[in-house]
C-alpha cells in the first residue's frame, strides 16, 4: 500500500465501546418511556450518529431525538464513556503504523470532546497528529463531513488524498470515505460483517487489528 495519512474510526474500530452506549441507549429510552429494543438493534447504535439511529430504531422525531442525546448524555459521560477497553492488538497496531512513519488521526461521528478524553484515558492519544469528532450541538456529525475537517486539520489537499485511508468497521466509514475520494479499509472484529463491509465499496478488509497494519505496511 502506499498510504501515508491513515484516519481511524473511534467505536468498534480502536475501542470496543459497546457496553457503555447501549447502556446509555437504554437509560434514555427509559427515562422517556420508550420501549426497550432488542439486543441486536442496540448493537446497531454503535457508529453512526445516535439522532439517526434514535429516529430509525426508536421511531423517534427530529426533536425527541434531541431529548434522547440529552438523556444518553446523563449516563454516558459520568460512566457509559468508560465501560469502554481497547481491541486486543490496537496498541501494537497504533505503535506499527507510528514506527512505519504513518500519521494517524481519529475520524469519529463521536463528539471530539469525548474522543479526546476516551484516547487519553487508555494513553493512546500520543499516536494520533489529529484527533477530529462531532460538536455536542449535534452538527459535524455526519461521516463525511468529519472526515472533510479532518484533511482540513491535518492541511492535506486534494492531491494528498490518494497517500489517504480511512480505517473502520461500519458501512458508514467506508461511505464517509468515498464521499471523500479515499481509499476504505474495513475491520471484521468491531461491529460490521463482511458482507456490509462489501457491499459498502470497502477496497480491503482485515480480521484483526495487527492484520489491518500489516497490510497499510506492506
Amino acid at each position: 500500500m502506499h498510504y501515508s495519512y491513515i484516519l481511524f474510526d473511534l467505536d468498534g474500530t480502536i475501542t470496543e465501546s459497546g457496553p457503555g452506549i447501549m447502556n446509555s441507549v437504554r437509560y434514555a429510552l427509559d427515562k422517556m418511556q420508550f420501549p426497550p429494543l432488542p439486543e441486536d438493534m442496540l448493537r446497531r447504535f454503535v457508529g453512526p450518529p445516535l439522532a439517526q439511529s434514535f429516529m430509525r430504531f426508536s421511531h423517534m422525531t427530529a426533536e425527541e431525538a434531541a431529548r434522547g442525546i440529552a438523556c444518553y448524555r446523563e449516563y454516558y459521560v459520568p460512566k457509559g464513556m468508560f465501560e469502554n477497553s481497547l481491541y486486543d492488538g490496537v496498541m501494537d497496531m497504533l505503535r506499527m503504523l507510528k514506527n512505519g512513519g504513518r500519521v494517524l488521526a481519529l475520524a469519529t461521528s463521536k463528539p471530539e470532546v469525548y474522543a479526546k478524553k476516551i484516547l487519553e484515558h487508555f494513553q493512546a492519544d500520543a499516536y494520533f497528529s489529529a484527533v477530529c469528532g462531532a460538536l455536542l450541538n449535534e452538527k459535524r456529525v455526519e461521516k463525511a463531513e468529519i472526515i472533510a475537517y479532518t484533511l482540513d486539520t491535518l492541511g492535506l489537499t486534494e492531491a494528498d488524498k490518494k497517500q489517504v485511508l480511512m480505517v473502520g468497521d461500519r458501512e458508514n466509514d467506508v461511505h464517509g470515505a468515498k464521499e471523500n475520494g479515499l481509499d476504505c479499509l474495513g475491520v471484521l472484529y468491531g461491529y460490521g460483517d463482511r458482507q456490509e463491509l462489501e457491499k459498502a465499496g470497502a477496497d480491503y478488509i482485515a480480521a484483526s487489528p495487527v492484520e489491518a497494519a500489516r497490510m497499510i505496511l506492506s
